[in-house]
């Protein structure tokens, strides 16, 4: 199969140009000026449009199996790539959790037979599964993922004796979500004390606070300098935290990288006033002064890559009483639009989003082949239209869980088409599902 894109404005590793992109079979054959082809070729005309590198989403929560009430591997993916998602990491906070190698099996077998994106899933951690853990391959597993603090699953690890014989002995890269147990509680406690059951939602990054998320992502930092781990800190949400990582290095010489998420840079405390529950996540959006340091940080390679931590819950979930609401909401469909709402505000460049959700990411987990628009590396891109408004709404969100914390919301930026190993999976405002995603491999 032979597919070549016409006149694009091809954004890749720091610069824009124009060209075409030739792809043959699953890969990029050739980048750039005009390009001839011979035999059988479908041609896309992209003028005026920007072709840009399939975006890499370290945190996902698609919720199979056991959870598929509120996604799966099926209709999740869809979403991604109606987003220029081409690759996601899937989380171990399942039923059952992810928790020894026959189970993490399980997730990729079903994963081939349903998903139109690309895929890897993490190997969790609990307290009495180091033995398995040790055993993750590094070469086909994106990571390890250790809860310092809880969130939704009950995979918390506060056992210092495992969390030493991780951060010495993993294989691989450590990727923790860190939020400080024992804040949370005293603060959760005192919010007991004065609302009962009727904590109100705005109480939530009071309850999981700046020093909640310090404490616990500055001892995780500790612990990856004694013990030179390849550590990744998740969904960095306060500016404080920011001092605990560096720009001094390029990212294939960091040992400790640190992701935010669209939600902390887009969303503030204001908004539970109006969102209530549907921005409640953990970490918690909090006070507005973090975002504009977050974001900036993005841009100074402080923070080095972005994501979603698109994790869907019902409706009628996020209905329930503040301690039985869970935290997440679906994201993944509209994260490069959130980025886009920075762009044409002047704060962030096409150049750097795509360095940030793809280059950054691939680089990162050292992600073999896929990130780039090169020769040779798979097909994994989109085409996008900055001409197109969209209002998002329930009838075109495609999450399992049909609805968004950014409904109604008129965003502007339009995929036209997203290619995953050199198959049109998003066309015409379609997913065209009869093609499936690859298992992601790693160069460690």
């Amino acid at each position: 199969m032979q597919m070549l894109i016409k006149n694009a404005l091809i954004v890749n590793e720091g610069r824009i140009i124009s060209g075409d992109v030739l792809i043959r079979d699953e890969r990029i054959d050739r980048v750039g000026g005009t390009i001839q082809t011979q035999g059988h070729v479908r041609e896309i005309d992209a003028t005026g449009l920007y072709l840009m590198p399939g975006i890499i989403d370290d945190q996902v929560h698609f919720r199979e199996p056991g959870l598929t009430h509120k996604a799966d591997l099926y209709t999740e993916p869809r979403a991604c790539v109606a987003g220029g998602v081409t690759s996601f990491m899937d989380m171990p906070n399942v039923n059952p959790p992810s928790l020894t190698q026959a189970l993490l099996a399980e997730r990729y077998a079903i994963a081939a037979q349903k998903s139109v994106a690309n895929y890897s899933f993490y190997m969790g951690v609990s307290n009495d599964n180091a033995d398995e853990v040790l055993r993750t391959d590094p070469k086909n597993v994106c990571g390890i993922k250790i809860f310092m603090g809880s969130s939704t699953g009950n995979m918390l690890v506060d056992d210092e004796e495992v969390l030493t014989r991780i951060f010495s002995q993993a294989p691989t890269l450590i990727a923790t979500h860190c939020e400080d147990e024992s804040t949370i509680l005293h603060n959760l406690e005192q919010a007991r004390a004065e609302y009962g059951d009727q904590i109100p939602v705005y109480m939530h990054p009071i309850i999981r606070n700046e020093r909640a998320c310090y404490l616990s992502s500055s001892y995780a930092v500790e612990l990856a300098r004694k013990y030179n781990t390849r550590l990744h800190i998740l969904h960095i949400s306060t500016a404080e935290e920011l001092s605990l990582f560096s720009n001094a290095l390029p990212i294939e010489q960091k040992r400790i990288t640190a992701e935010a998420c669209v939600h902390h840079l887009y969303f503030d405390a204001d908004d539970y006033a109006t969102l209530g529950a549907r921005i409640k996540w953990n970490p918690a959006v909090k006070d507005k002064r973090h975002k504009p340091q977050i974001l900036q940080a993005v841009v100074d390679d402080v923070i080095d890559v972005l994501a979603t931590d698109h994790a869907p819950h019902t409706l009628e979930e996020k209905a329930n009483h503040y301690v039985k609401c869970p935290g997440g909401a679906p994201m993944v469909q509209h994260s490069l639009q959130v980025m886009l709402s920075f762009f044409f505000d002047g704060k962030i460049s096409l150049e750097k989003i795509a360095q940030k959700m793809s280059h950054d990411v691939a680089a990162c987990f050292r992600i073999a082949e896929r990130g780039y628009i090169r020769e040779g590396y798979y097909a994994d891109m989109f085409l996008l239209d900055l001409n197109v408004q969209q209002t998002i709404s329930k009838e075109n969100i495609l999450a399992k869980c049909g609805w968004s914390p950014l409904e109604g919301k008129t965003m502007r930026g339009r995929i036209t088409h997203t290619f995953v190993n050199g198959n049109p999976v998003w066309e015409n405002n379609m997913v065209l599902d009869q093609f499936k995603g690859s298992r992601l491999t790693f160069d460690r």
